[in-house]
């Protein structure tokens, strides 16, 4: 399968009660100091009714240079469970500086025989787009287990925490579109409109990075499609820049609306004096593109997410802030698979 081809939406069968979620170290190492927030992320996903397992790379100290293990590796682990019928989902631990290393060892064909959910956010962007790219498996860009279920899950207010527990387990096991995703008041109207469109996206400078790869997703999967992302650190002139790089490859001009997710320790964007804003800098790499455009919305590195799910057909109202999801990221188990 080429990246030139144009595959069908591929959903992962809908988890349910008692199917094995394998957390998995697919980027970076896990430090013995968040074993606790790797735990409560384990209790997290049990109390959605999955069993969990970690796969034998997710081992406190264990590290090669910034990642889990050389990438090698990380590709045979996470092959491993692509191909492991009794592994219904994936979730990555943390995200870090490794995805790149091992793009081309990917089994695709394993995920187009069993596609199955696979969650994370940050460096995981790349697998989501990839994925996505190559084989068209809907990619969950949603919190990590031990920044995310086991970090600011639990700083999170007990209501908050509630909701997103719901919210993640329904988009797993539910095969009806969820509709409206929960909105909150630091949503921002940045240009008004509205649209309906395949979501794509994930972290900015992650998006560019896979464009810049054999594995990029055509310019033609923009066609249409609501474009999210988010980032975190360096400077604020670097989103300029990669808005200018998706900019010169044509895929500012043909998605139908933006989405832009909280920003996190970016400099230049947190002083009283700094100039310009986020929105600022967003619309002016927009230009006279007319398209709707959606701020401050609860994905990314700020945490807690809300999900994601890449290749979903949604609807924005930047005005109304509003953004639904209008298809399930999930299939029912059919009469000719086994039940795992």
């Amino acid at each position: 399968m080429t990246g030139s081809v144009l595959p069908h939406l591929l959903r992962p069968r809908a988890l349910r009660p008692g199917d094995l979620v394998v957390v998995a170290s697919l980027s970076g190492p896990l430090h013995a100091v968040y074993e606790p927030d790797l735990d409560q992320a384990v209790v997290v996903l049990e109390r959605m009714g999955f069993r969990v397992r970690r796969a034998p790379l997710l081992e406190a100290g264990r590290h090669r240079w910034w990642s889990a293990a050389a990438p090698a590796e990380i590709a045979r682990e996470f092959n491993a469970l692509l191909r492991d019928p009794e592994v219904r989902a994936i979730i990555a631990h943390d995200g870090g500086q490794t995805a790149l290393g091992y793009l081309d060892l990917i089994d695709f064909e394993a995920i187009v025989a069993d596609p199955k959910p696979i969650l994370g956010y940050s460096d995981i962007s790349l697998l989501h787009l990839v994925l996505y790219a190559r084989t068209g498996l809907v990619g969950f860009h949603a919190d990590l287990a031990t920044p995310g279920l086991g970090g600011h899950w639990q700083a999170a207010p007990a209501a908050r925490r509630a909701e997103l527990e719901k919210l993640y387990s329904t988009l797993l096991t539910a095969t009806e579109p969820i509709g409206a995703l929960p909105a909150t008041p630091s949503w921002e109207c940045w240009r008004a409109g509205r649209a309906e469109g395949r979501l794509i996206g994930g972290v900015i400078n992650r998006i560019v990075l896979a464009q810049a790869t054999p594995y990029a997703l055509p310019l033609e999967r923009f066609d249409g499609a609501v474009l999210f992302w988010e980032e975190t650190g360096g400077q604020a002139s670097y989103v300029w820049s990669y808005l200018q790089v998706l900019r010169h490859c044509g895929i500012l001009d043909r998605i139908s609306g933006m989405v832009v997710g909280v920003p996190h320790a970016i400099d230049g964007l947190d002083s009283p004096d700094a100039s310009p804003t986020l929105p600022e800098i967003v619309l002016d790499v927009l230009g006279d593109r007319d398209i709707p455009v959606l701020g401050n919305v609860e994905f990314g590195h700020a945490g807690p997410n809300l999900p994601m799910p890449v290749g979903i057909r949604v609807a924005l109202d930047a005005r109304q802030r509003t953004l639904a999801l209008l298809e399930p990221a999930v299939r029912p188990l059919t009469v000719t698979e086994p039940a795992g």
